[in-house]
């Protein structure tokens, strides 16, 4: 791997019929999915429940990279193996959320910006040596009354293109993270002019601060309804509004446009998925990068039991399959 050109990375990243596995949510965010199983967040249980998706047999066929906590970066298996080698020994390659958290944005009721530009120079130099060869920054615009404001989307940008430059510095391909959140009763149309708004000011920062576009991935929302909207987009609606928006704002230059599943229901994300795949060819390819829509039916399966690990295991694999179908355009709800 260490040979590998960051144009070679992007596109082993997006490689037809694979996908990213995030599995990068923080101490908090895990805690609060282990809650749900009511099982106990230690370190012992998230290193249990990362390693249960890591040596998933097959899982290599589907997923081309994982994202991972510093933690988890850092962790063994229990043989004694580094997790990274668990994952380059099923072809999978290893990457890392270098962001340290989205923060309240000074005179800016409500609006947040991303943190964690200090020292990633050096933090983005250890986790090289750790196994990572690509990392993920992520930007939250939330859709509101008077939101998101210009400044919100411009200092946002800035700060991801700051990330996106040092990680190319570093030999890391980056994700590039602007998530438009579904929180909100907006309609799919206020969606669309949020996105493209955030992915124009994104694209020009990246410009600006000499970002290579072919050694970079793009990891956006999908164009949906917001989640108490009343009138809730179909599937076809989605994945049209999604990919003009796309056409309007993408330089073809970007190797490809891995998704995120942003609170959608796992078959929902999918059926969105499909259909884009579906739409005909476009410059870049279009993946995913989900994380909740891999993992919830696992989770679910294991409900933190030693038990229950080949059970979620065979759930998690099922689930990967069906996305990569709809990464090829081949996915029906029959498959479920």
């Amino acid at each position: 791997m260490d040979d590998m050109e960051l144009e070679d990375i992007a596109k082993a990243l997006v490689a037809p019929s694979k996908g990213i596995l995030a599995a990068d949510e923080s101490t908090g965010t895990i805690k609060k999915r282990l809650d749900t199983i009511n099982t106990p967040s230690t370190e012992e249980t998230r290193r249990d429940y990362r390693e249960l998706l890591l040596s998933t047999k097959g899982a290599g066929d589907y997923i081309s990279g994982v994202i991972l906590y510093d933690e988890t970066i850092r962790q063994k298996a229990k043989d004694g193996r580094q997790l990274t080698d668990l994952i380059n020994g099923q072809g999978i390659i290893p990457g890392i959320k270098v962001d340290t958290g989205a923060k309240p944005l000074a005179f800016s009721e409500g609006e947040l910006v991303t943190e964690g530009l200090d020292g990633l120079r050096d933090r983005l130099a250890e986790y090289h040596k750790l196994g990572a060869r690509f990392a993920k920054w992520r930007a939250v615009i939330s859709i509101g009354e008077s939101a998101p404001s210009q400044y919100c989307i411009d200092t946002n940008a800035h700060a991801l293109a700051r990330y996106a430059a040092l990680c190319q510095e570093a030999g890391i391909v980056p994700i590039v993270e602007p998530e438009v959140l579904m929180d909100g009763d907006h309609n799919i149309d206020e969606c669309y002019a949020v996105t493209e708004t955030t992915l124009k000011t994104v694209f020009d920062e990246l410009y600006k601060q000499r970002v290579v576009l072919e050694q970079m991935l793009l990891k956006p929302n999908m164009v949906v309804s917001g989640m108490s909207c009343p009138e809730q987009a179909g599937v076809e609606e989605v994945a049209t509004k999604t990919l003009y928006c796309f056409e309007q704002t993408v330089p073809a230059a970007v190797p490809g446009i891995v998704f995120l599943s942003g609170g959608q229901s796992e078959q929902k994300a999918t059926e969105h998925l499909n259909a884009m795949n579906q739409m005909g060819t476009y410059p870049w390819e279009i993946s995913y990068s989900f994380g909740r829509a891999l993992q919830a039916s696992a989770l679910a399966a294991w409900q933190g039991k030693k038990e229950n690990e080949e059970a979620a295991q065979a759930a998690f694999l099922h689930r990967a399959k069906l996305t990569s179908a709809a990464r090829d355009g081949e996915y029906s709800p029959d498959m479920e």
